[in-house]
């Protein structure tokens, strides 16, 4: 059954859910979601729940576009995270066995769901161009971090170029960054699919997903290895910078 059976048309959508079938496939959509999340070890209890808020946000808020685009980001990072799983719990890398939870599910998905809000309210949509990079970002950077310790022992710290352990703050390596930038191109292409993006506007969430990833791992390097900052906090802002490049290419 498809989402135009329900009423939800990409096309035109209207910024926000406006009757009360739309309200309740949503609704039902999200917490759906959510426990799938959850069964598969992808968020803890709390995250489940958190990811429920921000869901129902993009969805209610962008339409089905954006939950289209945050389903996606659950995928490939998902899938990213169990990569060389083996290899990455032998040097004490690898993900939470029971998920993310709320904290980082609001650092991560957290500037999307609030740009999805701004677009129901204003219908601009610079709103989506920056929503959309809010989540090719947190897709590049979880994926060109796993994979970057999924296929190297070894990184180089992104400030100093010295040679560190794979998985350190601030530490990339070749084979993580392709993967993030291909990351970034995936959340960006199920944008255009689902008309959140014109085609010609798939490159800039691409570039500004990546510019934010790159500002994450500078930001690792430079106060999130010294304790000034949690990664919840570098994360959120990485976020953030990519959805404010996003406004300002959308400009040009």
């Amino acid at each position: 059954m498809s989402l135009k059976t329900f009423g939800l048309e990409v096309a035109a959508w209207n910024g926000w859910a406006d009757s009360p079938r739309q309200f309740g496939v949503i609704l039902g959509i999200t917490a759906t979601f959510a426990a799938f999340a959850y069964l598969l070890r992808g968020v803890s209890r709390s995250g489940a729940i958190a990811g429920a808020v921000v869901c129902f946000a993009l969805f209610a808020g962008a339409g089905p576009g954006g939950f289209a685009a945050l389903l996606s980001l659950f995928v490939v990072t998902w899938l990213a995270t169990r990569f060389g799983l083996a290899s990455k719990q032998i040097r004490g890398t690898a993900e939470r066995g029971d998920g993310r939870s709320a904290s980082q599910v609001f650092a991560n998905i957290g500037v999307a769901a609030i740009c999805a809000l701004l677009y129901a309210v204003h219908r601009h949509p610079q709103f989506l161009l920056a929503l959309s990079a809010a989540l090719a970002e947190p897709a590049a950077d979880t994926v060109s971090s796993e994979c970057g310790q999924a296929f190297s022992e070894k990184a180089i710290l992104i400030t100093t170029f010295e040679e560190v352990q794979a998985g350190t703050n601030g530490g990339i390596t070749l084979a993580g960054t392709l993967s993030g930038v291909i990351a970034a191109v995936l959340i960006s292409l199920v944008g255009v699919r689902f008309e959140l993006l014109a085609t010609g506007q798939w490159w800039i969430p691409t570039a500004s997903g990546v510019v934010g990833m790159v500002a994450d791992s500078y930001l690792g390097a430079l106060v999130e290895r010294r304790g000034w900052l949690g990664n919840d906090s570098v994360n959120f802002i990485g976020t953030l910078v990519a959805a404010f490049v996003a406004v300002s290419l959308g400009r040009l």
